[in-house]
């Protein structure tokens, strides 16, 4: 039997992922299955400057991109069968990845 079942949560939009960790908690409440979570993971920053004039011509102007990368972690201990079924069935947007380990 599985002993424990943790969740990670992947996404650049912030919103979406609060949302699907929120609906993943209240499954876990509603079924009434230990959880501990969502625990927030330190925001990976992606960050490229790249020179606006291509020919380097002029006065040097920079273009600065930032790309944000949002973790949650939501560990469920001795989950039953009815509650891993009934996490298959949140839909979970398109911006969110999701990655279930079962732990023995």
């Amino acid at each position: 039997m599985v002993e424990k079942l943790r969740i990670e949560l992947v996404s650049t939009n912030v919103e979406s992922l609060q949302k699907v960790s929120r609906e993943f908690k209240e499954a876990g409440e509603k079924m009434g299955v230990r959880i501990k979570g969502p625990i927030p993971l330190p925001t990976k920053r992606l960050r490229i400057t790249t020179l606006r004039n291509p020919s380097g011509e002029g006065t040097n102007k920079f273009d600065r991109y930032e790309l944000r990368i949002h973790k949650r972690i939501i560990d469920v201990l001795n989950p039953d069968e009815r509650f891993i079924r009934k996490i298959m069935g949140i839909t979970i947007p398109d911006d969110v990845k999701v990655s279930i380990v079962m732990m023995a």
